[in-house]
């Protein structure tokens, strides 16, 4: 699998014939390249939730690509509203099965809401966290943490589905902070890759990775990776 980091939760997963986007948030800030290049090719988008620094880019790629989007039922039908046309709705403990490619929706601790211009609030249904397990025997199972806090039932969701990479949230305020997000990862799961996320994008979130990275420091058969935005990286299953 090849994976690239384009800053705050967007990221891309390629492997056999998929080219997955997860919560495709491009306009960050940190990712100063072509959104159009580094998002052509899309077969799917993958979204945790409806904050706008997880849709992001979601209508207008859909519109250019013909991804199918894959959402919480309530998202899915907002976006489907606005010209999504290739949709696969799901939500909480759910599975479905696509191309290449196993999705499940597992629990998060956040929200998922969007204030509207005229200062009404929509519920887009809840927050998740998606596995992500490809057909291939040699390829990882991805564990997309979306924006949570932590929670126990995160070793019920590693026996269950036992990813071998996690893309944690670090930045604190919004989601795990540095301490809470390593205490999850030592004791709730076996990763042999977790990439931190969610930080560095806004100020009054943590600015880099620097104490995640120091609080596992000690975590024998697992490897952190901080990536450079835009930058791909392989990782095996």
């Amino acid at each position: 699998m090849r994976i690239t980091w384009y800053g705050h939760s967007a990221f891309k997963l390629v492997f056999g014939s998929s080219v997955v986007l997860i919560d495709p948030f491009l306009d960050n800030g940190t990712f100063k390249s072509d959104q159009k290049a580094a998002t052509e090719g899309a077969t799917h988008i993958l979204l945790t939730h409806g904050h706008f620094d997880h849709v992001g880019e979601t209508v207008e790629i859909a519109k250019r690509t013909g991804a199918t989007l894959v959402a919480d039922f309530d998202l899915g039908q907002w976006l489907s509203a606005q010209g999504v046309e290739k949709l696969e709705p799901m939500n909480t403990g759910g599975s479905i099965k696509l191309d290449g490619f196993r999705v499940t929706m597992t629990q998060a601790f956040h929200s998922s809401a969007k204030l509207l211009d005229n200062g009404v609030s929509i519920d887009l249904g809840d927050p998740h966290g998606l596995i992500v397990a490809p057909d291939g025997e040699d390829e990882p199972v991805v564990y997309a943490m979306g924006d949570t806090g932590i929670f126990g039932d995160m070793k019920l969701i590693n026996e269950l589905y036992a990813p071998t990479v996690g893309f944690v949230p670090i930045g604190d305020r919004f989601t795990m902070g540095a301490k809470t997000a390593a205490y999850a990862c030592r004791h709730f799961f076996d990763f042999d890759l977790v990439v931190p996320c969610h930080y560095g994008t806004f100020p009054i979130i943590d600015e880099s990775a620097d104490r995640f990275v120091e609080m596992m420091d000690s975590l024998r058969g697992t490897t952190v990776k901080v990536p450079t935005i835009g930058e791909e990286f392989e990782a095996e299953g």
